[in-house]
């Protein structure tokens, strides 16, 4: 649906439509994948979650992206009381809240996932598998349910199972368009699997997945290749990052060349939308003149989305005109005040992000129970979902 208000004219770019793929999205603010941790044990969807993410389609968001989710019933899952994709019940489960979404108008796309090594809870299978037996660095993350002690030690994952990790991303993509999502990105960014292999240390290969540049982003194509071969007539598109969730400090050694394989290569596989996550924003990398979203759209020409401290307007605003993007995914801006979009629309001020939002959990429960020690600052869009909850 389309916003107006002073904003729409103060901002031009962040309230123009444009299409990823063959859907027409009405403005450029996409809800930014954000781990809630809030499903059931054994990964099925909650009303809570339902009324979660109605409250964004009410907000005026133009895209609205899930949480990450799992994708088998092995190693995929990451995080306890992660939501799942890996079961019809699990499928069955997202229905309400597709239809809450869409009967708001707003499209919605789910992001799909392995964790690889980066494995804090996991309901259905001891251990974890990665490219290379590499303890992953770093911590377990206490806000994601881990218990703030090192993670363990994966085994090598068997050419069998990377091929049949490949098979279950179609699977589950598939599952998604079944059950009504718009379009799917597979989460290929932050130190999952897929990012595993593209990363120099986690991957100590010497084989054809292994080594130059070349080869370690194999594996992110033959992901992509099922998944657009499972969904032909939908957005399908890719996270990529440098940094990972336990080490804020990676870059490409390759730099600008790495760059300049990387993103063509992914384009090849017949992707619509590319979604670059950099906790720093849209900052230059690599001695360049544009960010990594920058490089992404320069050497594609896909729609991209641009990641990082976008949640100011007038900075979204910029990126978007200075082509470092064409999206801009907003996180925590977009947990704090989930009308976001409409206020900016309306040239008010959102509610600002506060750590106490996501403490000790970055769950619902948590999140509601800042909002109970928290009333008088309380965001539009979170009333409508509270008393949707109470009245169920």
């Amino acid at each position: 649906m389309a916003l107006s208000g002073p904003g729409t004219v103060k901002y031009p770019n962040l309230f123009s439509p444009k299409k990823i793929g063959n859907l027409e999205i009405s403005n450029r603010a996409v809800v930014s994948p954000l781990t809630r941790a809030s499903a059931t044990e054994d990964g099925i969807v909650t009303d809570q979650m339902r009324d979660y993410y109605a409250s964004y389609a009410r907000g005026g968001w133009g895209l609205i992206m899930t949480e990450a989710v799992y994708i088998d019933l092995k190693y995929s899952q990451g995080y306890a009381y992660q939501p799942g994709i890996a079961s019809d019940e699990q499928r069955d489960s997202w229905a309400k809240v597709v239809e809450a979404v869409h009967a708001e108008g707003a499209p919605i796309f789910m992001q799909i996932f392995h964790c690889g090594a980066i494995n804090q809870g996991n309901n259905w299978v001891e251990g974890s598998i990665a490219p290379s037996v590499v303890t992953p660095k770093g911590e377990q993350i206490p806000r994601y349910r881990g218990s703030g002690t090192v993670f363990q030690t994966p085994r090598e994952i068997t050419r069998d199972e990377m091929a049949e990790v490949v098979e279950t991303y179609g699977q589950a993509a598939r599952r998604a368009i079944e059950v009504g999502f718009d379009g799917v990105e597979v989460h290929g960014a932050n130190g999952y699997l897929p990012d595993e292999f593209l990363t120099v240390y986690t991957n100590q290969r010497d084989d054809e997945y292994g080594g130059p540049i070349e080869n370690r982003i194999r594996y992110h194509c033959e992901v992509m290749e099922s998944v657009r071969a499972a969904v032909p007539d939908k957005p399908v598109g890719v996270r990529i990052s440098q940094t990972k969730v336990n080490d804020f400090e990676y870059v490409w050694p390759g730099g600008d060349d790495d760059a300049r394989v990387v993103f063509p290569r992914l384009a090849e596989t017949g992707i619509d939308f590319l979604d670059c996550s950099a906790h720093l924003g849209v900052s230059p990398v690599f001695g360049t003149d544009k960010s990594l979203s920058g490089l992404a759209r320069r050497y594609t020409g896909l729609p991209v989305m641009a990641n990082g401290k976008l949640h100011d307007p007038d900075v979204a605003e910029k990126a978007i005109a200075d082509e470092e993007g064409d999206f801009v995914a907003i996180g925590k801006g977009a947990l704090a005040d989930h009308g976001w979009p409409r206020k900016v629309a309306a040239g008010e001020a959102p509610v600002p992000f506060d750590p106490g939002m996501i403490m000790p959990y970055a769950t619902h429960d948590c999140y509601d129970d800042f909002w109970k020690a928290n009333p008088t600052g309380i965001p539009e869009e979170k009333v409508a979902a509270r008393d949707v909850t109470e009245g169920a």
